[in-house]
């Protein structure tokens, strides 16, 4: 086999491949095979008839096409990795030379990581904010925990803010039902916005059996954007009453024997969780200096695709119909020519985010072991509430397992920089990040501080440097994001 790599542009290649008959002989080889399994010739059984007999039966053709479907993504991935090609996303094949018993040759252009050009970033300084806490944060913390030891009681007076409601629902447009938005016996805590806008207005002053009436915007469904006029019966009303904050309560709610010990250890969280945020903060700026200084060549077919993704996840509550999105986003005081240059904004962000880091991530031979891959996968797999095995499985099924690893690699190549900059608050201290992105000796981050890792750096990756080539060799053309 030969190939030859032309440039089109800093991001997009044609691979040129010449594949001489003689190494198509094993792609015949199980082309009959499979072809015999299914054509059924009179004097033969089922996947025994010889390739000639197969061929005067149906021809040549359909043979050929069987060889070449296969052949060409696996002889793809051969050019690829002899040529050291460092592809993203899908390429686009085309047949250019099929002579038979002769010679197969086909190209195939796809998006490429650019060659990126990184200055010295040791000057690098940024600043966060400081971290201040008031009491009245602390107290806030130790309410809603005692929020969670409360019980619900029933009261004989109207609805008011904060109690927790049974309602019935309906709703009509232009007279006509709306069934996915009608139930019973639906529990509503009043104030917590997690149903339709007017709703917490109707129904406080409302006593127990009452019906009030209002008119609301659906914002999904077939009638998204609409005006929809709502029935609301409140069946039930409670209280929540909640324990008194005393030691007692302390010893009830936490490993602790007093409530000074309980709030001391809250207020410790709070210190903690804005430490965190100061990462995080540091961790952005860092980012975005970053890109600032840096020149990355965009390719156009993964931009695409990001766009794509993103557009997808904002409109599948809309049964994935973007129209119904922009009317229900205009009905909220949205602009839809402004959300999609938000979509296009952030999409070259993220593809930029990730070529940079991946070439960072080559300039300092940043490896992830399997260690780190387990730790991402399990922290991954409880965010979606997934057993780590399942995950894992589904990851395959997607082809995205590369991406994963990618995305660790990426956040590991970030947090060495973040580590080697200067991060001063607002009061002029310079902060010791070591605690949340590790020390240069160790290269770990505290687990308990995860969230100021810099793994959440990019959206979930929309191809790497080798999963492309691989997933092209599996399914042929066939996009694998995410």
């Amino acid at each position: 086999m030969k190939s030859t790599v032309e440039q089109l542009s800093p991001t997009r290649v044609k691979i040129n491949v010449e594949v001489p008959f003689d190494e198509l002989k094993p792609n015949f080889d199980r082309a009959y095979r499979k072809i015999a399994q299914q054509v059924r010739i009179p004097g033969f059984r089922p996947g025994k008839a010889p390739a000639r007999v197969l061929e005067s039966r149906i021809g040549r053709a359909p043979v050929l096409d069987e060889v070449v479907n296969e052949a060409i993504p696996a002889k793809y991935m051969e050019a690829v990795r002899s040529g050291e090609v460092r592809t993203l996303g899908q390429p686009d094949f085309e047949v250019t030379k099929l002579e038979d018993r002769e010679v197969l040759e086909f190209s195939a252009e796809v998006d490429v990581r650019p060659d990126i050009t990184l200055p010295d970033l040791g000057d690098i300084t940024v600043s966060v904010d400081d971290v201040e806490l008031d009491e009245s944060e602390v107290t806030e913390q130790l309410d809603e925990l005692r929020a969670r030891f409360g019980t619900l009681t029933g009261v004989d007076r109207p609805a008011q803010h904060g109690d927790f409601v049974s309602l019935d629902l309906s709703a009509t447009v232009d007279g006509e039902e709306v069934p996915d938005a009608s139930t019973t016996g639906l529990s509503y805590e009043i104030g917590s916005g997690q149903l339709v806008d007017g709703i917490d207005d109707a129904i406080i002053g409302a006593g127990e059996g009452e019906t009030r009436h209002f008119t609301t915007q659906l914002v999904a469904g077939e009638h998204a954007g609409r005006d929809a006029d709502v029935s609301v019966t409140v069946n039930s009303i409670k209280e929540r009453e909640l324990p008194e904050p005393d030691d007692e309560f302390a010893q009830l709610a936490s490993e602790f024997d007093t409530i000074d010990e309980l709030t001391d250890d809250l207020r410790e969280r709070l210190r903690r969780m804005k430490r965190v945020q100061q990462g995080v903060q540091a961790r952005d700026k860092v980012l975005d200096e970053l890109l600032d200084r840096v020149d990355v060549p965009m390719p156009d077919q993964i931009l695409e695709q990001e766009i794509s993704n993103r557009k997808h996840d904002a409109i599948h509550e809309f049964d994935h119909d973007e129209e119904a999105y922009k009317r229900s986003l205009t009905a909220q005081g949205g602009d839809p020519e402004e959300w999609e240059n938000e979509v296009r904004t952030e999409a070259e962000k993220s593809v930029r985010t990730q070529l940079l880091l991946d070439a960072l991530a080559d300039q300092r031979d940043v490896n992830v072991d399997d260690s780190e891959l387990t730790e991402r996968i399990i922290y991954q797999a409880q965010r979606y509430g997934m057993n780590p095995d399942e995950y894992v499985r589904r990851a395959q099924e997607a082809n995205q397992l590369g991406a994963i690893y990618a995305d660790v690699r990426r956040g590991k190549a970030l947090a060495e920089i973040v580590r080697e900059v200067t991060v001063t608050d607002q009061s002029g201290s310079t902060l010791d990040l070591s605690e949340l992105f590790g020390s240069e000796q160790d290269g770990e981050s505290d687990e308990g501080e995860r969230e100021a890792t810099p793994e959440a750096t990019a959206p979930e990756t929309t191809a790497s440097t080798e999963d492309g080539a691989d997933s092209a060799a599996n399914e042929g053309a066939t996009a694998t994001d995410r």
